[in-house]
């Protein structure tokens, strides 16, 4: 059933880390396609949790900042991750953006140089064992050549739907064929019949990227001229509580997947059918907690 299912991403919050792992758990026995999990609180943390608590599914980090640990602490922690899962441990790794550079107090150099070396100086490290696939995160063209040259797959966080067939054209095309190779795209994704509710909570979720000059250029590249444009403009003139107004229905369509079940169904068969092999449903919920929204999502593809 794997192939039939999405892969699901989880955060593990405070308090819920356990029960989170249950969660996972679940997964693996309904047959999701996999397990990824974001950079707040502990991602490798987390992944290092579930190769000794899972026994099948996939797992990954979704993704891993390169710049959060030195390169011989990842390849400590992916190695004996990948050893102890069999091999189902991906590590997924970018270099995220602003914010998240000053929170780790680090100045960033050039985006392809640095993941570039990150990548070829992980390799290098072989006193720790086997390592994992390397799965790099991307959005613009030149980052996807990136990882279609250097890794093992490539994911994408919050993409156009209808930017996809370009996205992925800069991909050899033995690569966007080839089963082992992994395509993904994290999808913020809402389920409710309560249709305009599960716009809301998905608006919500990708403002905060909107505020981000990569998501901004990435939107206008996939034909979002207006929309950024306006956000731009709020911004410089001060009016940040403005900016949701402008995440057209559009764009939301585009970039989720809300209301109910059967609608979110048929949306990941279209990711599918648009390249991505492995959609990664991010699940929030207009009921209630991710506790809530994985428990639709269980619902939904039951």
């Amino acid at each position: 059933m794997s192939d039939a299912l999405p892969a699901l991403c989880l955060i593990a919050m405070p308090s819920r880390r356990r029960r989170t792992i249950e969660l996972c758990q679940e997964a693996e026995r309904r047959g999701f396609a996999g397990i990824y999990v974001p950079s707040p609180m502990g991602n490798m943390s987390m992944c290092e949790a579930l190769a000794w608590n899972t026994q099948s599914i996939t797992f990954g980090t979704a993704i891993a900042p390169i710049y959060q640990r030195t390169i011989v602490d990842f390849a400590q922690s992916a190695a004996v991750m990948h050893e102890v899962s069999g091999g189902r441990f991906r590590l997924g790794i970018g270099i995220a953006h602003g914010p998240s550079h000053v929170r780790m107090g680090v100045t960033p150099g050039k985006p392809l140089a640095d993941t570039r070396a990150f990548i070829e100086k992980f390799r290098a490290e072989s006193a720790f064992g086997p390592l994992p696939p390397i799965i790099v995160a991307a959005l613009r063209k030149r980052m996807v050549a990136l990882a279609g040259e250097l890794a093992q797959g490539v994911v994408f966080a919050n993409a156009s739907l209808s930017h996809m067939a370009q996205s992925l054209a800069a991909l050899p095309a033995a690569k966007r064929n080839a089963p082992d190779f992994f395509i993904g795209n994290m999808i913020p994704t809402c389920i409710s019949d309560d249709v305009e509710a599960a716009k809301a909570v998905n608006r919500r979720t990708l403002t905060n990227y909107a505020f981000l000059p990569n998501y901004r250029n990435y939107w206008k590249e996939a034909g979002y001229v207006e929309e950024m444009d306006a956000i731009e403009t709020a911004v410089a003139e001060g009016r940040r509580d403005d900016v949701p107004k402008y995440l057209s229905d559009k764009w939301l369509a585009d970039n989720t997947l809300f209301g109910p079940a059967a609608k979110v169904r048929e949306g990941v068969a279209a990711w599918r059918a648009a390249g991505v092999h492995t959609p990664i449903l991010v699940p929030s919920s207009a009921a209630g907690n991710q506790m809530k929204a994985i428990e639709e999502v269980f619902a939904t593809f039951g």
